[in-house]
Parts: C-alpha cells; sequence; structure tokens
C-alpha cells in the first residue's frame, strides 16, 4: 500500500511540476508513514511541509493542491489535511476486505513475489572445526536463517555459504593427535573421545605444549597438509567429518535449514589464494610492507590518517582470512551468480568486510552493482553484561544450552499440564524450549546486545516465544470447537468493529513486513509484527463474539478474521524457525 500511495503522490507532484506551481527541481523523496492513531487514518506524508518553501507556499495550501491533483484510486476512502500541513489518507473498506480474502484464498497469503527474483548468497553460522559449536555461534546461525527463509518465501534463489574454518595450523595439532590416538586407541574409545571436540582440542593443545616431538610433527603435518598429501588429506577429512557432525546435530536440534550441501569452507579456496594475489598485482594494486604483500585504500586510515594495509600474503608466504574472503567474494560472484550478497557474522568485523567488499569491487573481482552487506549483530550477554560463559568462566557449549532449555520447558509445561503424557510433552518442550531461546534472540534488535535470561525468555506473557506459540493454539482451538477445517469458512467480511478493523489493517501488512526483514536482515521487525497481530486477536477475541454469536454472516466473517489469523500467526513463526503447535 505504501508503495501504491508513493506513486499516486509522485504523479501529483509532476501534475503540479508542469503546470509550474512547483520547480522543477522540487521533487524530494515521499515519505509515507502508518499513522498511531486511525482517528487521523492509515497513512500520511509531510511531503507538502517539505516542497512548502521551495513552492513559496503555505504548507496547508499545497497540500490542498497535491490532494486536488491526486489521481482517483479505489484503494483510498478519502484523504484530509492534518495540523500544519500533513496529508492523511484513508483505506477504503472494500479494498481491505479484498486483500484480506486474497490472502485467504493464497497458500502464499498474497505475499507479492518480486518483478525480478535475486539469487542471493548468504554467509552464516561458519563454525570452526576445530571445536564444538558454542553460544558465540547461536546469533549469526539463527539470525541468518530467519533472513534465508523469508528470503525464499518472498521467491529469491537464496544460497546458503556455511563457511567453516576447516583450515589453518591449528589442524596441524588436531591431526597429530588423532594419528597418534589411533595407533593407542581402539575405534570405539577414539570414537567416545571424538564425542567431545572440546576435550579432544585441550588434549591436543596440552601435547603441543608439553612435547617438542609432538610439536614438530604438528608442524611438519601443517606442510603436509597444504601441500596436498593424501595421507594427510585423509586425515584431515575424516576429522572434519566427525566435527561437521556435530554441527549437523545442533542444526537439526535448532531447526535451523543448514545441511552438509550448504557447507563450503575456508579450504575451498585454497587453490586460488595465489592467483588472487597474483590478479591484485596485475593491477598494480600490491604494495610490499615489511616483506608482506598488501593493498591500501584511501577510504580506510587509522586514528594517524596512514592508510590501513589490507594483508593478503604474509611475509613467510602464508595467506590470510582476506585472501580467503577476496576468493570468496569472487566465487560467489562469478560462479554463483549473486546479485546481492549478505554477511551474518559478529559486527566487530565491520572494518574487515568494509574493507573486503571495497577491494573485491576495485580488483573486479565483483561487480559495482552487486549488493554486498554485513549484517552485524551484537553480543549474547550474561547476567553481569559480559559475554556468557560458564560458572567456572569457560564456553558454553550450544547443544548444553538447548538441552537446558528443553529441560526447563518440559517442568513449565508439566507443571501446567501435568495429564499430558509424556510423549506429549517431549513435543511440546522441544517446541517451547528451542523456541524460546530462538525468539529471545531474534526478537531483539540483530545489532544490539542482550542478556541471555531462561526466566524471561520461558515466560507466557510479553514478547516471547510461549506466548506467540500459545497465541496460535488459541486460534485453533476456536475451529476444534466449532468442528471446522479453517478451509472451510466462508462468507464475505464484515469489519464493523474497532478490534475487527485494527487486526484485519495489521493482517495484511504481512507482505510488506516481510520486505523489511529481507531488505534490513532485521527478523525482530516480524518478532514484533507477530507479537502485535497476537495482541490484536486478543483484543478482538474479547470484543467481538466467535462462536457464540447468532448471526450466522457475522460468526463467518469472524472465523475467516481468526483463519486468516491463525495462518499468519503459523507461517510467520516458522519463518523465524520456530514449530507451531496445535495443542499446548
Amino acid at each position: 500500500m505504501k508503495e501504491r500511495l508513493i506513486s499516486l503522490i509522485e504523479t501529483a507532484l509532476d501534475t503540479l511540476i508542469d503546470e509550474g506551481t512547483l520547480p522543477a527541481d522540487a521533487r524530494r523523496p515521499v515519505q509515507i508513514d502508518r499513522t498511531k492513531d486511525k482517528s487521523h487514518g492509515d497513512f500520511a506524508t509531510n511531503i507538502a511541509l517539505m516542497l512548502a518553501k521551495p513552492a513559496g507556499m503555505k504548507p496547508r495550501d499545497l497540500a490542498e493542491k497535491l490532494i486536488a491533483a491526486l489521481p482517483a484510486d479505489k484503494a483510498i476512502d478519502k484523504v484530509e489535511i492534518a495540523g500544519p500541513g500533513f496529508i492523511n489518507f484513508f483505506q477504503a473498506s472494500d479494498w481491505l476486505t479484498g486483500l484480506l480474502d486474497a490472502a485467504l484464498a493464497d497458500e502464499h497469503l498474497a505475499v507479492a513475489r518480486p518483478d525480478a527474483a535475486q539469487t542471493v548468497v548468504v554467509d552464516y553460522s561458519s563454525p570452526n572445526l576445530a571445536k564444538e559449536m558454542h553460544v558465540g555461534h547461536l546469533r549469526s546461525t539463527i539470525i541468518g536463517d530467519a533472513v534465508v527463509r523469508t528470503l525464499e518465501f518472498l521467491g529469491h534463489k537464496v544460497i546458503r555459504q556455511n563457511h567453516v574454518g576447516d583450515w589453518g595450523t591449528q589442524f596441524g595439532m588436531l591431526l597429530a593427535y588423532l594419528e597418534e590416538q589411533k595407533h593407542e586407541e581402539s575405534d570405539a574409545e577414539l570414537s567416545r573421545e571424538l564425542s567431545d571436540l572440546e576435550g579432544f582440542y585441550r588434549a591436543a593443545k596440552q601435547r603441543f605444549d608439553e612435547s617438542e616431538d609432538f610439536a614438530n610433527r604438528a608442524r611438519s603435518l601443517v606442510v603436509k597438509l597444504q601441500a596436498g598429501d593424501e595421507a594427510c588429506l585423509a586425515l584431515w577429512r575424516e576429522f572434519n567429518n566427525i566435527s561437521l557432525s556435530h554441527c549437523q546435530a545442533v542444526y537439526d536440534r535448532l531447526g535451523v535449514s543448514l545441511t552438509p550441501a550448504d557447507v563450503r569452507g575456508e579450504s575451498a579456496y585454497n587453490d586460488d589464494l595465489a592467483q588472487v594475489v597474483a590478479d591484485l598485482d596485475a593491477q598494480g594494486l600490491l604494495s610490499e610492507d615489511q616483506g608482506a604483500q598488501c593493498v591500501f585504500m584511501d577510504a580506510f586510515k587509522n586514528k594517524e590518517g596512514d592508510p590501513l594495509p589490507v594483508i593478503v600474503k604474509k611475509a613467510d608466504g602464508g595467506y590470510l582470512y582476506a585472501t580467503t574472503d577476496l576468493a570468496a567474494l569472487r566465487y560467489r560472484a562469478g560462479t554463483l551468480g549473486a546479485d546481492r550478497m549478505l554477511y551474518f557474522v559478529d559486527q566487530r568485523q565491520a572494518l574487515h568486510f568494509q574493507q573486503m567488499f571495497t577491494l573485491a569491487k576495485l580488483a573486479g573481482f565483483v561487480p559495482e552493482q552487486t549488493d554486498l552487506a554485513h549484517m552485524g549483530f551484537g553480543t549474547m550477554n550474561g547476567p553481569d553484561g559480559r559475554p556468557f560463559k560458564t560458572r567456572d568462566g569457560g564456553t558454553v557449549k550450544l547443544i548444553d544450552l538447548l538441552d537446558e532449555a528443553q529441560e526447563r520447558a518440559y517442568a513449565l509445561v508439566k507443571d501446567k499440564n501435568p495429564a499430558l503424557n509424556d510423549e506429549e510433552l517431549q513435543t511440546i518442550a522441544r517446541s517451547v524450549g528451542i523456541g524460546a531461546v530462538k525468539y529471545a534472540d531474534l526478537s531483539k534488535n540483530r545489532s544490539s546486545d542482550y542478556i541471555f535470561n531462561f526466566d524471561q525468555m520461558l515466560s507466557f506473557e510479553g514478547n516471547t516465544a510461549p506466548y506467540l506459540l500459545y497465541a496460535y493454539t488459541r486460534v485453533a482451538s476456536i475451529f476444534r470447537k466449532a468442528g471446522l477445517a479453517m478451509d472451510a469458512v466462508s462468507g464475505d467480511f464484515q469489519l464493523n468493529e474497532d478490534a475487527e478493523q485494527a487486526l484485519a489493517a495489521r493482517l495484511v501488512q504481512f507482505g510488506e513486513v516481510l520486505e523489511s526483514v529481507a531488505d534490513k536482515g532485521q527478523p525482530h521487525l516480524l518478532c514484533a509484527y507477530l507479537y502485535d497481530v497476537a495482541g490484536l486477536f486478543s483484543s478482538f477475541y474479547e470484543h467481538c463474539p466467535i462462536l457464540s454469536i447468532e448471526d450466522d454472516g457475522l460468526k463467518q466473517s469472524r472465523l475467516k478474521l481468526a483463519a486468516l489469523t491463525a495462518r499468519t500467526l503459523k507461517q510467520g513463526m516458522e519463518l523465524l524457525g520456530l514449530t507451531p503447535l496445535e495443542r499446548m
């Protein structure tokens, strides 16, 4: 609707420019906002206030001329001037009911598909395979996944890229220890040891620190690995497969859509690194600094005003993350054909990605028109405001956090529903517990830090997963009581009450909200919308009887509104990666 109104206003501006009321250079971007007070209409613009001075007119006078020049449109019931010159638009009720009918009749809820679908490459999760996934990987994984799901729902081609850390000097140490343990332990014993990757890593590090022979062996394995020694590579693949299976177990538990096919780690770009450096050199972009090969760009300077180097090859001949990231950018643009690339990585890496994106376009690795965006995020903190840790200061394994969430949810649900059998309790606990952890994160602004608190996230009050999950089951229960399927309702919408109109107006904004999530990479916008819808339905349910009303036409209308609410809540939660339940 906003785009429709902007187009109408732009047409009116063209008319006023053509007739000389406005100077030719008076065009400004048109801002349309939804009103908070519905007595002021559904939408408002301040364009008359912005253009009054260049027009040499009073804002209200210009507003009158703009309204007179607006093309007729069946979506608009009336247009009014408010205050010093705001223009308020009232949406036509029959237009609104038409949108509701279209959404209810469409499995896609009438959310518009793009005129030209984009190929969007999304880089998210990206754990280090040398260790188990910990809470620091949570935000990248679930925020990235919610945006990916939304982009796909909107009709874009999405290519997931799990850029795992599967290369580097630490792998020499791990492979040396794996090789050593293979000689000393049975397969069963080794399998048990590898079930705790953190413990395996600590044991390997201890051997590296204590034994010079072991350390030398580890260093020699790094050289062999980088040289492509097949025996060493076989050992490396074995370790990676074990580590990736740990990651996939977490993904499956979290309910994110990443699969082994989405993994393309640092090692995948190994053969292209020398070529990246050679191509930068051929374009005259390289400079040598203390033996290292660097690129200096005027846009990036330190506090003293000196250019910051992007080091692509160390003095000892080794490559860095920057070299790998440039190779990945080139692959994603050239081979995958990305129109847009989104990187869900900690916001502390902001400067790194600014440099990478600028250099990739400067070097011609990525076309100028390709949209490159670093979707940075804040940290998940403990009660002390510092990054979340165990009581002894260690890293919290993600799988342990999910276990605790599910256990707490099980106790909570059992207390509320002691008559449920254990299988039902476990199903609800999974949905509520895992959903609570995810939603507590997703409902926060991506760029903000937040405090992790089990009691708050498992509450059935406020903007939480349990509240939303319960809101959906509440709507579903209406249809169970009525003995009706949600797709069996019929008749015309009758929006007579304020609560009906408010809920209806919010429901038709679903597509608009999803576009914002996809554009900004901000799932909290969808969370806020769903929470709002749930609250509006609660008000509607309180003020507008459904099953007890005798007027069958009005009953059908309200059932249709309830059905669309349920479908919108369910679809929205699924895009966030939550699992809606029919009963709780």
